[in-house]
C-alpha cells in the first residue's frame, strides 16, 4: 500500500518537473532570443554613454549586426536608442578619416535615427543632448538648437555620467541659455560635487565656468562638505583661492 502511494507522488513529482522544464525550454526558445539581441545593444549604448571609445571600425561591424536583427520588425526602444547612439559614434569616426561629403551623410542618417528613438523615448535625457551637440557640430552654434539642451534638462536633471558631458557644454553657452536651464545647470554643477566627481567639477570651474564661479560655488551649500574640501583642496592645488561654503581659506602662500 505504502509502495504503490510512493510511486503514485513520484510519477506526480516527475510529471511536474517534466512540465517545468518543458515551460522553461519554450520560454527559452521564445523570450531568451529576445534578451540576447536587447543585452549587446543595451551594453553598447551604455558604454557610448560613460564615453568609452571603441577600436577604429569596430562599432560599423557591430552596428551592422544590430540592423540586420531590427530588420523588418517594430524595434524595442532600448534598441532603437543603441542604434542611435552607435549611428553617432560611426559619424563622428566618418569626420575623422572620411572626405566631408561622406561625413555630412554619416551625421545626417545618425541625426534621423536620434529623431525616429526621441519620438519613441521623448524623455531619453542623452539623446537630447546628443542631438544638441551633432547638430552644432555640423551647422555650428544656433539659438534654435537650445531646445535642445533644454529638453535634456528637463527630460533629465540628475543623470550622474551624462551630467559630466553635459555641464561643461552648457556651461560654454551660460549667457545665452534661458533661466530655467541656467538654474538646472547650477544646480548640476552642485550635483556633480555632492557626488564626489570633484576633478569634474574643478576642470569645468576652472574652464568654462570661471565667469560664473560666484554662482557656482554659492550653490555648494548644501553639497557633501567633505566633496566640499575636495574641490578646495583641487583648486588650490592649483594656486586657485575661492570661498567655499564652509571651508574656512587658507591664506599660508606655501600651503
Amino acid at each position: 500500500m505504502w509502495n504503490s502511494k510512493l510511486s503514485y507522488w513520484l510519477a506526480v513529482l516527475r510529471g511536474l518537473l517534466f512540465a517545468g522544464g518543458l515551460s522553461s525550454v519554450i520560454w527559452s526558445i521564445t523570450a531568451l532570443p529576445a534578451f540576447w539581441k536587447m543585452m549587446p545593444a543595451s551594453d553598447i549604448a551604455a558604454r557610448i554613454v560613460a564615453d568609452d571609445r571603441f577600436k577604429l571600425g569596430a562599432l560599423a561591424n557591430v552596428l551592422a549586426g544590430i540592423e540586420s536583427e531590427q530588420a523588418g520588425a517594430l524595434s524595442p526602444p532600448g534598441l532603437l536608442r543603441a542604434v542611435a547612439l552607435a549611428k553617432l559614434r560611426v559619424a563622428e569616426e566618418a569626420m575623422l578619416r572620411r572626405s566631408s561629403e561622406q561625413a555630412d551623410r554619416s551625421i545626417s542618417a545618425a541625426v534621423e535615427e536620434v529623431k525616429s528613438a526621441l519620438a519613441v523615448s521623448p524623455n531619453d535625457s542623452f539623446l537630447w543632448l546628443m542631438l544638441y551637440s551633432v547638430e552644432t557640430t555640423r551647422g555650428g552654434f544656433d539659438l534654435q538648437n537650445l531646445r535642445y539642451l533644454d529638453q535634456s534638462y528637463a527630460a533629465g536633471p540628475r543623470e550622474g555620467w551624462i551630467s559630466l558631458r553635459r555641464n561643461r557644454l552648457s556651461l560654454g553657452i551660460f549667457s545665452t541659455l534661458g533661466d530655467a536651464t541656467q538654474s538646472a545647470v547650477i544646480s548640476e554643477f552642485e550635483q556633480m560635487v555632492d557626488a564626489d566627481f570633484v576633478e569634474h567639477a574643478a576642470l569645468n570651474l576652472m574652464g568654462a565656468g570661471w565667469p560664473y564661479r560666484e554662482r557656482l560655488l554659492a550653490a555648494l551649500v548644501s553639497a557633501d562638505i567633505v566633496s566640499r574640501q575636495g574641490l578646495y583642496k583641487r583648486l588650490a592645488a592649483e594656486g586657485i583661492k575661492l570661498p567655499i561654503a564652509g571651508i574656512p581659506v587658507d591664506e599660508r602662500p606655501w600651503r
